[in-house]
């Protein structure tokens, strides 16, 4: 089988490139070469473009004809559009990459299916994931565009700490300085680790009976974000975290953007039943949890001191949004 990634060196696609290489697949990666962090894995074809110059890309695929294309980086209908328009005849199968977030928010019912609806007016992100999965299905309702969507939810590395404000949390925690966890803690959620995602992904790729389908590929694990915390914190070295629950809305009044993807996306308790990716990769299965994950996150920022990168205007953020919570008290 022979698979072209728009990218393939991310949190989530250079997992699935490198299950793809061990299975055995053809793959050609494209992108600009500049990624260190997450090679291209050996025995892939790593092929130098800019899909935003789409001519480039075109020039460097030639007349290549692919089994299976996956984009990487679409974040918006425009650029949904340059795909179709570049691999239309090309392929086999395109498979979109949207998000779990664009499920409904506020959250209607437990656990999430595909057949949830689609709706989302706290984050642009995720309107423009809807926006692209809409136009996806009319290209396949007008001229059976071969398209296939998949929903990763919060899916996390060995690089990448589960917090907005990254390892400035860890070092909080390590200088026994407040952290901020939003809502009241015990809202639940899922965090996948990429190699668990890549299993059920890679499952997807070449199989035609996942045209036309959307799929979620998530873990089952659901933890409360307080629980989270508390597991980076133990792995960390750190026996008790000073957790302050602070609203969602306050958050947001500080920064629009922390808030957006709150309000958005990880204020609301999810679960997500991933029955139909089983269904059609029934060895599909996530089996790292995140008390595991966490210990290699840690290991892996603690094995170089030059990993522990601090934002200072994090640490001033938190002290004002703690400091303002606090002081909505009477007698602070």
């Amino acid at each position: 089988m022979k698979v072209l990634f728009i990218g393939g060196t991310g949190i989530i696609s250079s997992a699935c490139a490198e299950l793809a290489v061990q299975r055995g697949i053809e793959l050609y990666v494209v992108n600009r070469g500049r990624s260190s962090a997450r090679p291209v894995p050996e025995g892939a074809h790593h092929l130098v473009a800019d899909i935003r110059r789409p001519e480039t890309v075109a020039q460097v695929l030639g007349t290549m004809h692919f089994d299976a294309v996956v984009d990487w980086v679409v974040y918006t209908p425009a650029q949904l559009e340059v795909d179709l328009e570049l691999f239309r005849g090309r392929a086999d199968q395109y498979v979109f990459i949207s998000s779990v977030s664009v499920y409904h928010k506020p959250v209607l019912t437990l656990p999430i299916t595909e057949s949830t609806p689609l709706h989302n007016p706290y984050w642009e992100y995720s309107r423009n994931k809807i926006a692209c999965e809409e136009r996806l299905i009319r290209a396949y309702q007008e001229e059976r565009f071969p398209m296939t969507i998949v929903r990763p939810g919060h899916t996390y590395d060995r690089m990448t700490l589960p917090f907005w404000a990254g390892y400035t949390v860890v070092d909080r925690m390590r200088k026994g300085l407040p952290v901020i966890v939003h809502g009241d803690g015990t809202t639940r959620w899922v965090l996948t680790h990429h190699r668990d995602f890549a299993k059920g992904f890679v499952g997807l790729l070449g199989n035609p009976l996942a045209l036309s389908q959307a799929y979620h590929i998530t873990s089952d694990e659901s933890l409360t974000w307080d629980q989270i915390t508390q597991y980076v914190a133990r792995a960390a070295g750190v026996d008790e975290v000073d957790i302050v629950h602070v609203p969602s809305e306050l958050i947001n009044a500080y920064d629009p953007d922390w808030g957006a993807g709150l309000l958005g996306d990880f204020a609301h308790s999810v679960a997500f039943d991933n029955t139909k990716v089983k269904q059609l990769v029934p060895d599909f299965v996530a089996t790292t949890p995140f008390a595991q994950g966490a210990r290699e996150i840690m290991e892996w920022f603690d094995t170089d001191p030059a990993r522990h990168v601090v934002d200072p205007r994090w640490h001033e953020l938190f002290d004002r949004i703690i400091e303002a919570y606090r002081g909505a008290f009477p007698g602070s």
